[in-house]
Formats: C-alpha cells, sequence, structure tokens
C-alpha cells in the first residue's frame, strides 16, 4: 500500500491549520503574475498568462455569422478549452473532459455575466450580421489554479482583440480595409480562487495542494468590486464563515489582480 499521498495530506493539512504553506507563501498571496499580449500572430487577440509555473495562452478568433434567434441584435460569445498531456500527465487526449469543459464554462461566466464585453455593439445587422468571438484556451503548463490564469489571460487577450470594420453593402458585408476596431468592453473582471484544506480556505492553490482539497471556491469579481460569478468545486461543503472570508478576501485582492491587466 502506497502510504505517500497520505503523508503529503497530512503534511500539507498540519502547515495550513498552522497558517503556513509549502512555498512560503500567506494564505490569501497570489503567486507571482506576468502577462504578454499578442502571442499569436494570426490570432486577431491573444495573451500569455504565468501564474508561478502555470501557463495559459489564450486566443481570440472573430468572425461574422448569425445571432441567436431570441437574441437578433446580440453578438455571440463562445469559450472552449483544451487540456493535453504536454500540460499534465493526468490530461488525455480525445474529447473535451469534464475539468475542461468546466474551465471554459467559469471563465465564459465570468466574461458574460459581468457584461464584461458589449455584446450589443457586435451587431452589424439586426437579425442577419453580428461578430462572434471564439475564446481558445490552451493549458501549456498545469502548476495549479488554472481558473484564475485562463481568466487574466482571456482578459487579457479581449483587451487587446482587433475587429475589421464592417459595412452592409447589398445585404452582404463588406469590410473596409485597414480600419479595424477594439472589441467593445464595459471593464475588466478577475477570478479569485481558494480551497479549503484543513481548517483553513487558502487563496490561489498550487497544483500539490489541490490535489488534497475538500472544497474550491472560485469568485469572479469587476473592477468596480460587483460579484457577478461562483463556481463551487470539490466533494465537502463550504461553511458560511469560509464563504464569508473567500469573498472578503477576493474583494481585498481584486485590484492587485487587475493591474496585471495593465499591460500599456
Amino acid at each position: 500500500m502506497d502510504v505517500t499521498p497520505e503523508i503529503i495530506r497530512d503534511n500539507l493539512t498540519n502547515l495550513v491549520n498552522n497558517n503556513q504553506r509549502v512555498d512560503g507563501r500567506e494564505l490569501d498571496e497570489y503567486r507571482d503574475i506576468s502577462i504578454e499580449t499578442g502571442v499569436i500572430p494570426k490570432a486577431e487577440g491573444s495573451a500569455l498568462c504565468t501564474l508561478g509555473g502555470t501557463k495559459v495562452i489564450v486566443g481570440i478568433k472573430p468572425s461574422v455569422g448569425s445571432p441567436f434567434e431570441d437574441t437578433p441584435d446580440v453578438g455571440v460569445l463562445m469559450t472552449n478549452c483544451e487540456l493535453v498531456p504536454m500540460a499534465d500527465p493526468s490530461f488525455e487526449s480525445g474529447p473535451p473532459s469534464p475539468e475542461s469543459i468546466e474551465l471554459a464554462r467559469v471563465v465564459d461566466r465570468g466574461i458574460r455575466e459581468s457584461e464584461m464585453v458589449n455584446l450589443k455593439e457586435l451587431c452589424i445587422e439586426e437579425g442577419k450580421h453580428v461578430w462572434m468571438l471564439f475564446i481558445d484556451i490552451h493549458v501549456i503548463d498545469n502548476c495549479g489554479n488554472l481558473f484564475d490564469c485562463a481568466s487574466l489571460a482571456a482578459n487579457a487577450a479581449l483587451k487587446t482583440c482587433k475587429l475589421k470594420k464592417a459595412t452592409i453593402v447589398d445585404d452582404e458585408v463588406v469590410y473596409v480595409e485597414d480600419e479595424t476596431l477594439d472589441v467593445p468592453l464595459n471593464h475588466n473582471v478577475a477570478l479569485s480562487t481558494f480551497v479549503k484544506i484543513g481548517d483553513k480556505m487558502i487563496l490561489d492553490p498550487s497544483l500539490e495542494e489541490e490535489s488534497v482539497l475538500s472544497a474550491r471556491l472560485s469568485i469572479g469579481i469587476t473592477e468596480e468590486g460587483s460579484i457577478c460569478s461562483m463556481q463551487k468545486g470539490g466533494e465537502e461543503s463550504i461553511s458560511k464563515e469560509d464563504l464569508f472570508f473567500a469573498v472578503n478576501t477576493a474583494l481585498n485582492k481584486n485590484e492587485e489582480i487587475l493591474a496585471n491587466l495593465n499591460t500599456e
């Protein structure tokens, strides 16, 4: 019987219960964050976010298509994620896994529910032509907390994405040569992810810490301080006290996180 996992769990739990972590961080401290934009030349918007050892690339591919019937004057936003074995041996090739679907949905929900993108301004001709933004998330190296890393990369990619200026001529979409527009954004939004280990909630878990979590909570907050999304994970419940601690910590950390999006 391999007792190593239990030894690791006990060690990490004892450290956290004593307000310590393996890498020396405080319980509410992020790893170093860096963001580089324009990393995919053939994408209209792209960004690489590094969070500690975790690396995620996001590319934005806009195209003109038909709106949904129930929202004829609103653009379309679609988020996809790919988890490949190169990034983590536990990832498998093939159809999207539950983990990749959850990651895409959590990032998408933060953007969508915060109304970060002004989807109405993506309408070219009501009922016929709208911009569709395809957000593709690619994990390069998984060292924990893919949610926050992917969210920052998606935000940075959207901020730098360019759309061709389009007009309607004889019911056809015509692009104006050498003229582009920014994606219409209302504000920035960031995720803060916590995990419960032992008796404590800790921010920005490493991969090792994620392996022993009992619960996980990701909180999306706009730069104005409005909570726009939450995602609960893990097998155990989260107490009211843990929830309030996570929300208050996320609110206090939000400005610090979003400062990384100032790439100019």
